[in-house]
């Protein structure tokens, strides 16, 4: 099977996500539950946005005629309360923020923009007409579209659900993903490892990457450098939503993943992508689930979920918009790798986002490197060389 560049390997995992996924269960939640779960209906205002027109400014409503000058203050009107008269010529209303526009006013001054005595207010400065108004509806109208279903909910979105009205919202049900960590030289986290050894790091960065992406974590037992061993953890794995692997994928005499795949009449879609790290990387479906084989190495398995595990599970999710964010930074400093591969390499980026700096590490397995970054530095394959001050692509972490 042909190695895939990085844009290749990316669009097969939407493609076949988007061709082949199954519809997920809907839940019917609390509001105050909604939060980052995926909407699984289109929701519309249920009134105009705002519901009258309405200040945006404290201070006092006007005829624009009228002013610059000077004015009769005759009331005020607060948020949450209407004004029951109607304004006059050579009169003014004080007005606070958010509150309805008075009958008789088209613009408001601000307060600051005023000088009063008693019940008398003088501007020198001009309005126009609908200044500092927002008319009704302008945000929103009744019956308007405002949330389409297979949107990742926000805060702005669950308040956008509660001022409209929505105490409760249908949300896709979070896919469930089994976390395989293969070899035999792996122990428990508890336990203490031989010096030819190491923890199961692995599950537990996969766990958190799964929940944070929104899908429910099941870390299964580890699977032995076995035929036998690995089918039965597969099997178990299949059972969830979608499954991942760590570890066994690469051409060792002992990675038997693919080969035990394969006796589940796996389809292989890639088992090789030109990026580092992550090269032997590979994506399939069996029995009606889709799974990744992840390079054993943690940043091999960090950098293969977040740039394709991640969407394949976003779809599952019923999520609509999938998108890799990859912005500019400049290059604190002259910057060179081999050409030939995407490579994916810890850095440090800069609180404004503005510039960068590759951080030393030893290799996919250097863990205390991964965790001084913030950010990977995105190298293109056709180019070996950047210099000091050159823009470059960047991964957030």
């Amino acid at each position: 099977m042909p190695a895939l560049t990085f844009p290749e390997a990316r669009e097969t995992v939407i493609r076949q996500l988007c061709a082949h996924r199954p519809s997920p269960d809907v839940e019917d939640l609390d509001l105050s539950a909604a939060a980052a779960r995926v909407l699984a209906e289109d929701v519309a205002a249920d009134r105009d946005s705002p519901a009258v027109a309405r200040s945006v400014r404290d201070g006092y409503a006007v005829r624009a005629i009228d002013v610059p000058g000077e004015l009769q203050v005759i009331g005020e009107v607060r948020a949450g309360e209407r004004f029951s008269g109607e304004l006059g010529p050579g009169q003014a209303i004080e007005i606070m923020t958010g509150a309805p526009i008075p009958a008789g006013a088209d613009a408001v001054i601000m307060v600051e923009h005023t000088r009063r005595e008693g019940d008398r207010v003088y501007t020198g400065r001009p309005a126009e007409s609908h200044q500092f108004i927002n008319p009704q509806g302008c945000e929103a109208s009744a019956g308007e579209l405002v949330l389409r279903r297979g949107k990742r909910l926000d805060y702005t979105d669950v308040a956008m659900l509660a001022a409209f009205g929505r105490p409760r919202v249908k949300v896709y049900r979070m896919p469930a993903v089994a976390i395989i960590a293969t070899g035999d030289e792996i122990v428990e986290v508890h336990q203490q490892p031989e010096e030819f050894q190491i923890r199961n790091s692995n599950a537990y960065s996969l766990a958190a990457q799964v929940a944070r992406a929104g899908g429910v974590p099941r870390i299964l037992p580890i699977a032995r450098d076995s035929v036998e061993h690995t089918r039965e953890a597969i099997t178990r794995g299949l059972a969830a939503d979608m499954l991942l692997l760590s570890g066994g994928v690469s051409a060792g005499k002992y990675d038997v993943v693919e080969e035990v795949l394969a006796g589940f009449h796996a389809e292989f879609f890639f088992d090789r992508v030109l990026i580092q790290p992550g090269q032997p990387l590979v994506f399939g479906r069996a029995c009606g689930k889709f799974f990744f084989g992840l390079p054993g190495n943690p940043s091999s398995t960090m950098v293969t979920f977040e740039i394709f595990a991640r969407a394949a599970l976003e779809l599952l999710g019923g999520q609509e918009e999938i998108a890799l964010p990859m912005p500019l930074a400049r290059l604190t400093r002259d910057f060179r790798h081999r050409a030939g591969l995407t490579r994916f390499l810890p850095a440090r980026l800069t609180a404004d986002g503005a510039e960068v700096t590759p951080v030393e590490w030893h290799g996919s397995g250097d863990i205390p490197s991964l965790t001084r970054a913030n950010a990977y530095l995105v190298a293109d394959p056709d180019r070996a060389e950047y210099s000091r001050g050159e823009l470059i692509r960047v991964l957030l972490k």
